[in-house]
């Protein structure tokens, strides 16, 4: 949770004293969203509140008569559904602009479209009517929605969104039935090698304000996508740091995703990752590489492999516009070479029988390095400059001495990351510094709950 503070025009945002209020109290295992397989969204105009304090006027697609959402609804729905969306065009038309038509394209989806008027991608619902699209979800993935009227205008202003297939159990996929202790939620598609225990939406874009200014002030006929010049980068609508703040926070009403990963040691992050916007983003995991299981729901495997064959270990991802990746990230401390908890060996009941990778069952500590000091002395605390998450010591799950004022922003001890954009510009908000496309990630020790 954020509190803004109005100074000199621009928006303060302070982090209160807990960071129990963002995580890990807030955090979700599944991503939030709205199940189907019908769904009621209507195109609708409102504004954003951006990280440099700015408000962003917009349109979005809103989940029936609710408010307009950035990014739209994430629709979630299950394998073999029969998926039908009724698109209600409800965008003002401001004097100075024509009236405009508005549709819904769902890449990877092999759709019907059925009244509204016909436009040049598929059918379209023109002011105040409305278009229903049918199709089947039949493979799981993640892939992305977005409109398909003049899209480079109308995605730039917000019409965007996610679509999740989950994968189906049984007789359609027996694979998945041979862990009861793994829902099929658990699994991202028809394999047990693409099983998660957590997963995170990353839908990235960016936006150029001038247009959205030339658009509220009745000069849409103005914009000129030449000379088109993003100053902003979101994840799921926000920008850093509202990015960690709590899922449906009444400060961002239109902006309803967070993106604030958590997981435990040893545990699977299913990283679902979408090109939102018309540029690449290079987007960087700390901690770990993680590992690109699919794109385009799509697993990376031949045919005849019974592993995900294809699969692609890195520490960067580059996004692409339209296109989505699935990725598995995991932390372990494995050969850090120091004892990830701080033990000095003496400890009973640890790493007596190792798992067959070597981590203790219970606390997932690499055993080989159990005892093992942490490599260098730390500076007298005088000398120290304090982050914002530092516990008051490197190890997981233990707290150490703090100055005077300091503290409670890591309550659990937690091991934190930076995961970002890699292009220096995108760490900005309109030229400030740090901001963009950018959260943490947090490892959390075990037994802390992670809703």
């Amino acid at each position: 949770m954020h509190k803004p503070v109005i100074k000199n025009g621009y928006r303060i945002t302070v982090l209160l004293v807990m960071l129990l209020v963002i995580a890990p109290v807030t955090a979700n295992a599944v991503i939030d969203g709205i199940s189907g397989p019908t769904f009621n969204l209507t195109a609708k105009a409102g504004r954003i509140i951006t990280g440099d304090g700015d408000s962003i006027y917009m349109w979005g697609y809103a989940n029936g008569s609710g408010p307009m959402q950035y990014t739209g609804p994430t629709l979630i729905v299950n394998q073999g559904d029969t998926v039908v969306v009724n698109l209600t065009n409800n965008i003002p038309t401001i004097p100075g602009n024509t009236a405009v038509n508005t549709s819904i394209i769902f890449l990877g989806q092999l759709v019907t479209a059925s009244v509204g008027t016909t436009g040049l991608l598929t059918n379209e619902a023109p002011p105040g009517g409305s278009v229903t699209y049918t199709f089947t979800a039949s493979n799981p993935g993640t892939y992305i929605y977005h409109s398909g009227t003049r899209p480079e205008l109308q995605i730039e202003m917000g019409l965007i969104g996610a679509l999740i297939v989950r994968p189906t159990t049984g007789a359609t996929c027996p694979a998945l039935t041979l862990d009861p202790n793994k829902p099929s939620r658990g699994y991202g598609y028809c394999h047990l090698d693409a099983y998660f225990d957590r997963e995170y939406l990353f839908l990235l874009s960016e936006m150029d304000p001038t247009i959205h200014q030339q658009v509220e002030f009745g000069n849409t006929a103005l914009v000129d996508d030449t000379t088109r010049f993003p100053v902003l980068w979101f994840i799921n609508g926000r920008n850093l740091p509202d990015t960690m703040s709590a899922p449906m926070s009444p400060l961002l009403p239109n902006q309803p995703y967070d993106c604030m990963p958590q997981a435990h040691p040893g545990e699977k992050v299913l990283i679902r990752m979408i090109g939102g916007g018309r540029d690449l983003h290079p987007y960087h995991t700390h901690g770990n590489n993680h590992t690109v299981i699919a794109r385009d729901g799509r697993l990376l495997k031949t045919a005849a492999s019974s592993v995900i064959d294809l699969s692609v270990s890195d520490f960067t991802t580059t996004s692409v516009p339209g296109e989505t990746v699935d990725a598995i990230w995991t932390w372990t401390g494995k050969k850090l070479g120091w004892d990830i908890y701080g033990h000095n060996g003496t400890e009973t009941g640890i790493c007596v029988t190792p798992d067959p990778n070597g981590f203790d069952p219970v606390t997932y500590e690499y055993c080989p390095d159990h005892g093992k000091p942490f490599p260098v002395l730390l500076p007298n605390q005088q000398e120290l400059t304090d982050g914002m998450f530092w516990s008051g010591s490197p190890f997981l799950g233990t707290s150490g001495p703090l100055p005077p004022g300091e503290g409670g922003y890591n309550p659990y001890a937690g091991l934190f990351f930076m995961w970002h954009s890699h292009s220096e510009k995108e760490l900005t908000n309109n030229n400030i510094f740090v901001g963009g496309m950018a959260t943490m990630a947090v490892v959390l020790p075990p037994g802390v709950l992670i809703p």
